[in-house]
């Protein structure tokens, strides 16, 4: 889809020629004197196009317009929020087989974080996942523009808007692949389709015999399980000097989980292929910074591999060494995320990073807490907290901070080894991350897990590609500074 902003006014929105205009009016809309503005003011004077978000007018050739439908479309106080609202509903009315071309026009000035919104939200809308159906039905909507009168002003922010649905797109496409369609092989090959000419993207592939001379034998054990091998998937971005110190992002890869020998119920088991959203959303952040190509360093870190059930699967109550050297009891084989990134969290250490954040659908426990709103954020820094956080808000990709007190830990404790891989049910949210914190003392550290906000189930199946727009947005604000502390 190809999206372009243009500086136009509402009457010159109205002379391009389209399949549909949307005109985004907020509340204190006040029309302009030519005759199509006021026409969109006094349907809003008299109460048959509500300014209230989400609310529309829908009018078929209009004589002083040259869409074929025009939408006057209700954007609340116009903040991002109920920007997104409007267009999404908007979005729904207009979706056609004939829509082709679509013309979102701003009846007012707008604000930066609404043109991303007003972006993430026609892209949302249109999207069509295609790659296993046998006669997949082409993409409808072509050519999306964007009009406002201070396009001038959030150019920068309209492009990174578009580098961002790339990258969202990206991320939806492999969480959504079945898995027999995203194994770890073609996961890595799709990392290493990244580094590509001018792209500054490199891209190197860990197999079983690498990962094993490393010592990762938490990662070891969850793949130990399945016949396609393991892979662990180094993304390098370099935007700046190489003396730089690049964020890492580390993201869960576990591309099918059946449970393992603590095997899961039958029921919605087929939505285990959206357990490798965290290393999906990694790869999706590495194309939207393709596009972009900020100054500044990245590495992502995808540990790889099924979680499944053979003669040689790991069993519960059976000990293992990570790479850090502490032993872990695994009680419990289908808490397999938080081993296969205890590992990529402790391999982080060799880039001396200025900040560690890892990626995860981990715990049901956390879908419980926070449902499909916010993505829940762990880290005992609060200066990288906080920037995760506005960035989240910014981004219009929330998350909601969760508490990391030491005697959520407690139950991690073992007779047989260093640590358990799981602490009870109660508060398992926050004992997993406990859990991934141990290994993370040589860094500022966050956690996203994203069990609740990575896809939907029922009807609208599919993955969200969240939290890319958080991660981008988090990356481009922060730049090379630094989080003190750990």
């Amino acid at each position: 889809m190809n999206f372009e902003l243009k500086p136009l006014s509402l009457l010159e929105a109205a002379t391009e020629k389209c399949d549909a205009l949307l005109v985004l009016v907020t509340d204190t809309f006040k029309p302009a004197k030519d005759g199509f503005s006021a026409f969109v003011g006094r349907a809003i004077k008299d109460g048959d196009a509500p300014t209230k978000a989400g609310k529309i007018l829908p009018i078929y050739k209009h004589a002083m317009a040259q869409a074929t439908r025009v939408l006057i479309v209700g954007v609340g106080d116009g903040s991002a929020k109920q920007v997104r609202t409007g267009v999404a509903a908007a979005m729904a009315s207009a979706k056609s087989d004939k829509l082709k071309r679509l013309v979102l026009a701003f009846a007012s000035p707008v604000l930066a974080p609404c043109v991303r919104a007003a972006v993430s939200a026609v892209a949302d809308a249109s999207y069509s996942y295609t790659t296993t159906k046998s006669k997949p039905e082409a993409l409808a909507l072509q050519s999306v523009l964007l009009a406002t009168t201070n396009a001038a002003e959030v150019q920068a922010d309209f492009g990174r808007a578009v580098a961002v649905v790339a990258g969202v797109e990206l991320a939806k496409e492999w969480a959504n692949r079945p898995a027999n369609h995203a194994t770890p092989t073609l996961l890595a090959k799709a990392a290493q389709g990244l580094a590509t000419k001018g792209s500054k993207i490199t891209c190197e592939v860990l197999g079983p015999k690498e990962v094993t001379t490393l010592g990762m034998g938490a990662f070891l054990a969850v793949a130990q399980g399945s016949e396609e091998p393991l892979r662990f998937i180094v993304l390098k971005y370099q935007g700046a000097a190489k003396s730089a110190v690049p964020t890492v992002l580390v993201g869960k890869g576990i591309t099918f989980d059946s449970g393992g020998i603590s095997i899961k119920p039958a029921a919605e088991m087929d939505e285990m292929k959206f357990d490798m959203s965290g290393a999906a959303s990694v790869l999706g952040v590495f194309r939207s910074l393709a596009e972009l190509k900020p100054a500044i360093n990245v590495v992502g870190l995808i540990p790889s591999c099924e979680n499944l059930i053979n003669g040689r699967a790991v069993k519960p109550g059976d000990v293992v060494t990570s790479m850090s050297g502490q032993t872990i009891e695994i009680l419990n084989t289908d808490a397999e995320g938080r081993l296969v990134l205890c590992d990529a969290l402790t391999y982080a250490e060799r880039f001396k990073p200025q900040a560690v954040v890892d990626i995860a659908t981990l715990t049901g426990a956390c879908v419980v807490a926070l449902g499909s709103v916010r993505s829940g954020l762990f880290s005992p820094n609060e200066a990288l907290a906080s920037a995760l956080l506005t960035a989240g808000e910014t981004a219009q990709d929330l998350c909601w901070q969760m508490p990391l007190d030491d005697e959520y830990g407690e139950g991690l404790k073992t007779s047989f080894a260093d640590m358990a891989n799981v602490a009870g049910r109660a508060g398992g949210a926050v004992s997993a991350a406990k859990y991934l914190q141990r290994f993370t003392g040589k860094y500022p550290w966050a956690h996203l897990d994203i069990a609740g906000t990575a896809w939907k189930s029922g009807a609208s199946k599919g993955a969200t590609g969240r939290p890319v727009g958080l991660l981008v947005e988090y990356l481009l604000a922060t730049g090379t500074a630094t989080h003190a502390g750990k």
